[in-house]
Formats: C-alpha cells, structure tokens, sequence
C-alpha cells in the first residue's frame, strides 16, 4: 500500500513525515527526488543548462534553485518546459525508490502529487490541511522569503478546497506537534490493519 503525503506548502508535510518515519516507515520524498534528477553529472541538468544558460549554475556546477525558480515563476512557457524535462525523470526516481520500500506500507511525500500524475502511484491519498493564513504565517518564518513569493506559491498548487476534495484521509494540522502525533498514530494503526 502506498499513501500518498501532500498539503499546500507551509502546512506541514515534513512533521507529518517524519512522524511516519520515527514509527517505522518508509518515506519517499518526491522533492529529493526532483533534487536527484538535476544532480551535478545527471543528463538534466545538462539540459538545464543548455536551455537556461550556464548561469542557472552555481560556481560549482551545480543548479542554482533559487534563480530556476524565479524564472519558472515568471514565465509560465518556461515552467512547462522544465515539467516536461522532469516530471518523467521524477516519476522514474521514485518507482523505482517505491519499488526497494520494505515496511508494511509506504509514504510518498509530494507537494504537487495531485497536480502531477504522481497520485496514481498511490492506493490512498492523505492531506495535510492547515488555513491559507497558517500557511503564509508558517512559510514566511521558515523560508524568510517574501509574502508575494508565498502566495504566488499557494496561487500556483491547487486550490485547497479541491485537494481536499481528492483527500481520502485528512490530518488538519492546526494544533501542537503532540496533537499531530496522535493523528499520525492513529491512522498508523489504521494503515497496519488495512495493509
């Protein structure tokens, strides 16, 4: 069984995550493996380069995330084509992480996994919900980036009206980090007995 993990950013995916993980879980984390993909050597990241310029990279020959994601950010024709570069990559990266799992079930944390086609690997699909304002209060601390940066964020995933909509299990993440851990235990254990 695999549950798909996703939320809008700033919800709390990694808590959730991690609390998976201290009971035994194994995790797989589209964002690391989005990270795998455009690794120094990997033939993405040559496309990158040539399609963006050799100043989308570091002094180190390594991706410079922060002005990758200010063009796509910009340029929604820039956007599809890095999707279209990377999104197969991706899925390819995590089948085969999916496929080496060895607990009873397994998380696949994806903050585009409804957007993407990433939900179809996922017999279940969990959601991390939290108010748009907890989001941006949550983000903007974390990430020390601007509020218009959060909310072109939040305006670029799917709405959270729909993605709960998709939900088949929802951990509202609105309380203290205890609270959110026997939410995680409970549906643990309910996980177990369905696996």
């Amino acid at each position: 069984m695999i549950i798909g993990l996703t939320g809008g950013i700033g919800s709390g995916k990694t808590a959730v995550s991690d609390s998976f993980e201290q009971l035994g879980i194994v995790i797989v984390d589209a964002d690391l493996a989005s990270r795998v993909v455009v690794e120094k050597g990997k033939p993405c990241l040559e496309e990158i380069s040539k399609h963006f310029g050799s100043d989308i990279l570091s002094q180190s020959g390594e991706l410079d995330r922060a002005k990758l994601r200010e063009i796509i950010f910009k340029s929604k024709e820039e956007k599809d084509w890095l999707e279209s570069l990377l999104h197969p990559a991706i899925a390819k990266q995590i089948q085969d992480e999916l496929s080496d799992s060895s607990s009873p079930y397994t998380i696949l944390v994806s903050p585009l996994l409804l957007e993407t086609n990433q939900k179809d690997f996922c017999t279940k699909v969990l959601v991390v919900d939290v108010p748009i304002e907890t989001q941006i209060e949550r983000t903007l601390k974390r990430d020390g980036v601007s509020e218009e940066q959060v909310q072109s964020i939040i305006k670029a995933q799917i709405s959270r009206q729909d993605r709960l909509n998709q939900a088949d299990e929802v951990i509202v993440n609105d309380g203290s980090l205890e609270d959110l851990k026997l939410a995680v235990d409970a549906l643990h254990k309910k996980f177990i007995s369905e696996t």
